[in-house]
């Protein structure tokens, strides 16, 4: 029996039944040595996800790993909620939780690594590392609280103005060693269980996106340290499960969760501001493109649809968690 702190590996799947199994097989590897379990929640996906991974574990032999399946797909944060409500096997409370996506697969040694950085550092509530593709290409991976001045720095896309706002702009560059940092991607993440005894789950308004920038947000006000930690490595895919590589418009779920963490977090009037902020940058961007300046860009009919968003949401009235809807 191996001693030490406890940590729950929670694998979130949806219709990516083969890739979860390669996820978790990298996951059994990483854990063998540390004191724990895993469980995989099936977001009800509908496909035959769960008996397939659950009969895979069965038949290799994973007396450790635990697949249980939800009754709907109430998102990312929902998933995981699952899983750690349901705690150990023997029903007791993990020390920390290891939230591992079904398309990354960490480098040996990495899920320790980011163990040591958290028992090194006892207001380390977060730990995550550095993320990269399977080109190699550095996966965004540590960020910045959004702000006002986050959002006109994304709605312009402009160098000028990206320089002058360096400080504000959401996706660090790559750290050049460990460090703190606003918050982390949630593609591999460890969690010290203590904070979230402390600030509460994940919020289920969430759908998708913004999830673990609340999380990492609740647990600084509550005096709590989110960490970067480089010597971990994971090998990323990224979008597998949501498709995102090939999206032509965000979804409406994004610009719910978007619009219901800046005014959760900051107010109603906040959000107002930074999505007035967004638009006002935008401006720039589509002057530039007026008179041919080479532009950044994101998907498709973006700013059209974020404006019918916020307009649609002030005309109803309703400050939306982030749940899946018909808007744009």
């Amino acid at each position: 029996m191996t001693s030490g702190p406890t940590v729950l590996t929670v694998l979130l799947n949806f219709r990516t039944a083969d890739m979860t199994l390669q996820a978790l097989e990298a996951a059994v590897r990483e854990t063998a040595d540390i004191a724990g379990a895993i469980t995989v929640v099936d977001n009800h996906s509908g496909d035959g996800s769960f008996e397939k991974i659950r009969d895979a574990v069965f038949s290799r032999g994973w007396d450790r790993v635990r697949v249980v399946a939800s009754d709907h797909n109430g998102g990312f944060g929902a998933g995981n909620n699952i899983a750690i409500k349901l705690g150990l096997p023997d029903g007791s409370k993990p020390d920390f939780i290891y939230l591992l996506n079904s398309d990354a697969f960490p480098e040996p040694g990495s899920i320790q690594i980011l163990l040591d950085a958290m028992l090194a550092h006892p207001r380390c509530g977060f730990a995550g590392g550095h993320t990269f593709g399977q080109d190699g290409v550095y996966h965004n991976t540590a960020f910045r609280f959004p702000t006002i001045q986050s959002e006109f720095e994304s709605g312009a896309s402009t160098g000028p103005i990206s320089r002058m706002l360096r400080r504000y702009v959401v996706a660090m560059p790559e750290p050049a060693q460990s460090e703190d940092v606003d918050w982390l991607a949630g593609a591999s993440l460890l969690i010290r269980r203590q904070v979230l005894d402390e600030i509460g789950l994940f919020d289920e308004r969430y759908f998708l996106y913004f999830e673990e920038t609340d999380l990492c947000l609740r647990a600084r006000r509550a005096g709590w340290v989110s960490r970067y930690v480089k010597e971990s490595r994971i090998m990323h895919i990224g979008s597998v499960s949501t498709g995102m590589k090939t999206w032509k418009r965000m979804p409406g779920y994004w610009f719910d969760s978007r619009l219901w963490y800046f005014t959760k977090n900051h107010g109603a009037v906040y959000a107002a501001v930074a999505t007035f902020s967004f638009v006002a940058g935008s401006m720039i961007l589509l002057t530039r493109r007026a008179f041919g300046k080479k532009h950044g860009g994101g998907a498709d009919h973006f700013l059209g649809d974020l404006v019918s968003h916020a307009l649609r949401c002030l005309w109803q009235r309703r400050l939306v968690g982030g749940r899946p809807s018909e808007s744009a």
